[in-house]
């Protein structure tokens, strides 16, 4: 799947990324020959060296969990299997999950089927149709349950922890629809739990009940499980092919395993190139732009990954560091006439990462037309492709003339094997970047706070105290609340 990657000299006119059969990774405009004192320099990446080579050995040595996913094959052919028979009887199938139990199913599914896939009829649909059920709003709610035919529908649950509040509050309420409507007994049918494989209440619940389920790996955290059966069973119910994605991922790995030099390895140096732009030119901002449409989930994802592993208040030594770059989505071309005016001309505290596709599967011909009118006639005998294509190059070039740095990852096209190579990538240039930084990547205690006070003012046992802190909290000051 991947090309050689050519060796880069220490002072090349022209900064070139990793350079793969299946993607591109273009370091050029992070560059200090390009985008000039707000780009790294050769010293900086040299005096990184030894923290660089570190981070590699540490990744290397940790038994991180989302590493072995590419490998389970016994999980994937569990996982078609069960697939397969739930497109045979239902028409639609939603995933009930928030934050990693639900990005990860998004970002696949958009990437990798048809962009109005709940459109279509069935066939060309290649199975039920899609809902992520990823908010508690209940309007939101209840507006799906006037959407499905529970008969024809399938629903599965996923939370490792069996506690997170929002999946089994929706859980519960869609579990007591099913139950009103089909009975006690068929309503099982219609569920499947995603969980741990032995531990938490979910699981005791798919024991007692026997509700259809597969294992969520204890060692695998929710942002970098979208390659387990968290997000393996949406895409597979949905047509995707997730041997081909499983594919993907295990030529990254094995790409990372291969080398921990900068320009051959593409998720360490970019990590090494981020960490930089961070911490020695104060971008403290990164926005993905992908520039197709398919892949504006994948940004969403990224979001969750970068913020959740890198922002912490304190390093492993426990010294205060408020550590992390603020990821942040931007999708091209529409996001041109919304925040460029800001990208371009506004403050140097951000760094770019365009998400670029070479070859798109539709081409759309721009008809010529109104010739007497110069604005227009000039974009007859082009196509759509030709212009987000221009859009985007032009783009990039606005940026790196203003000195704003920014990155590319180029796609050959949208398929299942680069997907799962892009979404590897990123999980891997995060543990690069987490020993960077020297932050344990693979917890979240900042989320922790704000879950147990809903916790305790919800009525959950053992959270009683939280709940009296909520209460007994300073309460809003009138004079600075503004209306009734």
């Amino acid at each position: 799947m991947f090309a050689a990657l050519g060796r880069i000299c220490d002072k090349p006119p022209l900064w070139e990324g990793s350079g793969l059969l299946n993607l591109r990774y273009d370091f050029n405009n992070l560059m200090a020959e390009r985008v000039g004192e707000h780009g790294v320099t050769d010293a900086e990446l040299k005096a990184l060296g030894p923290k660089l080579v570190a981070a590699a050995d540490a990744v290397e040595k940790a038994a991180l969990g989302f590493r072995k996913l590419p490998y389970d094959t016994k999980l994937v052919d569990e996982v078609a299997v069960l697939a397969s028979e739930i497109q045979e009887r239902c028409d639609n199938f939603v995933v009930v999950g928030i934050g990693g139990s639900a990005l990860g199913n998004l970002a696949l599914h958009s990437a990798l089927n048809h962009p109005e896939y709940n459109h279509l009829i069935r066939p060309p649909r290649r199975g039920p149709r899609l809902f992520v059920a990823d908010n508690i709003d209940p309007d939101r709610i209840a507006g799906l349950l006037d959407a499905i035919d529970l008969d024809n529908t399938v629903f599965n649950v996923i939370t490792k922890s069996g506690g997170t509040a929002e999946t089994m509050s929706e859980f519960l309420i869609f579990r007591e629809a099913l139950i009103k409507k089909l009975g006690p007994e068929r309503h099982v049918e219609h569920i499947v739990i995603t969980t741990d494989p032995q531990t938490g209440e979910l699981r005791e619940i798919v024991k007692h009940f026997g509700y259809a389920s597969l294992p969520i790996p204890p060692d695998v955290g929710g942002r970098f499980s979208v390659l387990s059966a968290v997000g393996l069973l949406s895409a597979a119910v949905t047509g995707i092919d997730i041997h081909k994605l499983l594919r993907g991922a295990e030529e990254m790995n094995a790409l990372c395993q291969k080398s921990k030099k900068l320009w051959e390895n593409p998720a360490l140096t970019g990590a090494a190139l981020h960490y930089l732009m961070d911490k020695a030119k104060g971008k403290n901002i990164q926005v993905m732009m992908p520039y197709s449409h398919a892949l504006r989930d994948v940004a969403d994802w990224f979001r969750q990954l970068w913020a959740e592993s890198l922002g912490k208040r304190v390093d492993r030594a426990g010294k205060r560091v408020h550590s992390g770059q603020t990821p942040e989505k931007a999708l091209g071309v529409t996001d041109q006439h919304s925040v460029m005016q800001l990208y371009v001309e506004g403050p140097f505290d951000k760094v770019i990462t365009f998400l670029t596709v070479d070859e798109f599967h539709a081409t759309v011909p721009i008809p010529p037309a109104f010739p007497d009118f110069d604005a227009v006639k000039y974009l007859g005998g082009h196509t759509l492709n030709e212009l987000i294509g221009a859009e985007q190059r032009a783009t990039e070039l606005a940026l790196t003339q203003s000195g704003k740095p920014n990155c590319a990852i180029r796609l050959p096209r949208v398929d299942e094997e680069t997907v799962g190579t892009l979404l590897y990538l990123l999980e891997m240039q995060t543990a690069y970047a987490g020993e960077l930084y020297n932050i344990n990547a693979f917890d979240q205690p900042g989320v922790e706070p704000g879950r147990n006070y809903a916790y305790g003012l919800m009525g959950r046992k053992g959270f009683e105290s939280k709940r009296r802190e909520v209460e007994t909290a300073g309460k809003p000051n009138a004079k600075w609340v503004v209306g009734a």
